[in-house]
């Protein structure tokens, strides 16, 4: 597995981490704990070294999963998570207020079972609070060998100057992938320009560009999915055109559609690490084995003519989640 940078603060990772998320939290019903074990496990032997974890995934079960599966590797392994909503519950509301953010810190400590958090996000920006004191609360822990580096999540370009001014930030943590280029009109161009890295979250679409997902797919309940707009059925049916072009420039080149698309996003910039997350060994596999495909200048010239003739349709998020992204 190849390794990457992230930062200016020396962060080496794996070019593919793998995001925990899903095996506790947001996708339905959670994995048998040892099934998520065996997972992570699964993971390690394959080279990953970058796993992706919040309070707030359960809440706090998905820590507890992560820091008993990765305790064996614990010097091997950049575990990051997350801080920003109110008692670690999504549906609370948001708190970055310093007391929280210190509070957050020490519980994650124990339950990741470690003496370090090596990339500490804020989960989502806090209006309430300044980006300075979030910060600078950071900074801070960082001072006391708790934190090792800073990171954030779904920030706007203002925001990350303002927190990076006060503390060096590592990483930005924000969707980016074939179905959600957003990023590249004002936050590439930031990061790039500031030495900050990218770690895009649902890189492979929340699973549509895998092509395992059509309009004729039923989720469980307790899937976030099934209130995102761009999943609705009609949605689907009109975002297959997506599927099907990647699907297309896979089998010339003896891939899979979810390897085109995470190596599209690897081949961006070389300071961008996504984060698919999955709860089955064959899409891990397909997932690290995306690590190995070189698109060259041709070949992502190729997918952008193609791209440019796509309208995805349906927003990323229902607009009370949407109203906290940071701008």
């Amino acid at each position: 597995m190849q390794k990457r940078i992230l930062g200016h603060g020396g962060l080496e990772v794996s070019a593919i981490g793998l995001g925990c998320m899903g095996l506790s939290y947001g996708y339905g019903p959670a994995v048998e704990r040892q099934a998520g074990i065996a997972l992570i496990h699964a993971a390690v032997e394959r080279g990953v070294t970058f796993f992706d974890t919040a309070e707030a995934y359960g809440p706090f079960v998905n820590e507890e999963l992560v820091g008993e599966a990765l305790a064996p590797f614990r010097d091997q392994v950049i575990i990051a998570t997350k801080f920003g909503f109110k008692d670690g519950d999504v549906q609370a509301g948001l708190d970055s207020r310093p007391e929280r953010i210190r509070a957050v810190a020490e519980a994650a400590l124990t339950r990741l079972r470690t003496d370090r958090i090596d990339l500490f996000y804020q989960h989502r920006v806090d209006p309430a609070v300044p980006i300075e004191d979030v910060a600078g609360t950071v900074r801070d822990l960082i001072g006391e060998g708790k934190v090792k580096h800073f990171g954030l999540s779904e920030a706007g370009a203002q925001t990350i100057r303002r927190a990076h001014a006060v503390q060096p930030v590592a990483a930005l943590q924000s969707e980016y992938s074939l179905w959600w280029r957003e990023p590249e009109r004002e936050i590439l161009p930031t990061l790039e320009e500031l030495g900050i890295g990218f770690v895009p979250f649902s890189p492979l679409g929340k699973g549509f560009l895998t092509g395992a997902i059509t309009e004729g797919t039923s989720f469980d309940s307790s899937d976030f999915r099934t209130i995102v707009p761009r999943f609705s059925t009609e949605a689907r049916k009109a975002n297959q055109a997506l599927v099907d072009l990647l699907t297309q420039l896979a089998k010339q080149r003896s891939a899979t559609p979810a390897q085109i698309a995470l190596a599209w996003l690897l081949a961006r910039k070389p300071w961008i690490v996504p984060i698919p997350g999955t709860t089955k060994q064959h899409r891990l596999e397909e997932n690290v084995g995306a690590a190995g495909i070189e698109l060259a200048p041709a070949d992502l010239a190729e997918i952008e003519a193609a791209v440019s003739g796509i309208t995805v349709q349906g927003d990323r998020y229902p607009a009370h989640l949407q109203a906290r992204v940071d701008r």
